[in-house]
């Protein structure tokens, strides 16, 4: 019977932080319309913010009730599932035509924010520490760079001269404001609902929490990626999972696991080597896949890989438990 509840508690919650997602950006996006600001600042900012909002609202929950392991492993395994299975799944569907500037400028970010959260949780190995840590200065370090990521995306997106995909919807004042205030209460109730949920079907299975934050937790907050992208690859517009995996990705590891850190220090658990190890593999991976072997282009065979890695990846996991 617990564990049903808990199921429920983990559904419930992440419904709650969809819509709740949804509302905060329709919203804020609206009421940023009506001050003049462009459609273009508005998706780099608001609606960018709103797709990682679920990975961060779970996270920074998961930071103040103390399931750093939760926390953790949301932002590393979502980030492994955004590349080996939406990219994957998104060639399957459709080879994905990757441009000259994404390969040699956006995706090598990919692999630095990895390899930057490695440096930080190795405490042990860089300073000798008792236990791997991401500690606040870690977390204000990873913030930092998100302003810089930010920046850059401002920089290249005025000189390339294009409008944002979006399409800003303009609502009555009140309208507004009322899908700012329920989307809040939305994911500030599904985070509370979705961690304990999480926390309660760990105890109940005897698996850690570092398993469910790797797995189920990082799949249920990249569903929004995972659907937009092969929506888009079934539209013949698979580039957009390209631009979806890389804003989330940086999105996850600068802004929500370095606010998370900033909260509260982070203790990386039994979320061990290996594990950083494979997101730095997959990351190594989606560059690879892009710039070698055929011209510029994921291919179905490159996506299959990354769909049977990820599979392979989880069994493990799921075996060693």
């Amino acid at each position: 019977m617990a564990l049903f509840l808990d199921i429920l508690f983990l559904l419930g919650g992440m419904a709650l932080i969809l819509l709740g997602a949804n509302g905060l950006t329709d919203g804020s996006s609206s009421v940023a319309k009506r001050f003049g600001i462009s459609d273009l600042v508005i998706g780099l900012t608001i609606v960018a913010f709103g797709t990682s909002a679920p990975e961060l609202m779970v996270s920074l929950v998961s930071s103040i009730k103390g399931c750093a392991q939760l926390a953790i492993g949301n932002v590393v395994g979502s980030n492994i599932f955004n590349i080996l299975m939406i990219v994957g799944l998104t060639a399957v569907v459709m080879p994905i035509k990757v441009q000259k500037n994404t390969i040699t400028n956006e995706i090598p970010l990919v692999l630095l924010s990895s390899l930057a959260l490695v440096a930080c949780a190795s405490d042990i190995v860089l300073d000798g520490g008792v236990g791997n840590v991401i500690g606040r200065g870690d977390g204000i370090l990873l913030l930092l760079f998100f302003t810089i990521f930010m920046r850059y995306t401002f920089s290249i997106a005025k000189s390339s001269g294009e409008e944002s995909g979006e399409q800003i919807k303009l609502m009555p004042i009140w309208k507004s404001l009322l899908f700012i205030v329920l989307g809040l209460a939305g994911l500030i109730v599904g985070g509370q609902l979705f961690v304990d949920g999480a926390s309660g079907i760990a105890r109940s299975l005897g698996v850690s929490e570092s398993v469910i934050g790797l797995t189920l937790v990082a799949g249920g907050t990249s569903l929004p990626e995972l659907a937009t992208s092969v929506v888009a690859a079934v539209k013949k517009k698979p580039g957009i999972a390209i631009g979806n995996v890389i804003g989330s990705n940086l999105f996850n590891i600068f802004l929500v696991l370095g606010a998370s850190a900033t909260v509260s220090p982070l203790p990386l658990g039994n979320i061990g080597i290996s594990d950083m190890l494979m997101l730095v593999v997959s990351s190594v991976l989606f560059w690879a896949a892009g710039w070698f072997f055929k011209d510029k282009t994921i291919t179905r065979i490159e996506g299959a890989i990354m769909v049977a890695l990820y599979v392979g990846y989880i069994w493990w996991l799921i075996s060693g438990c």
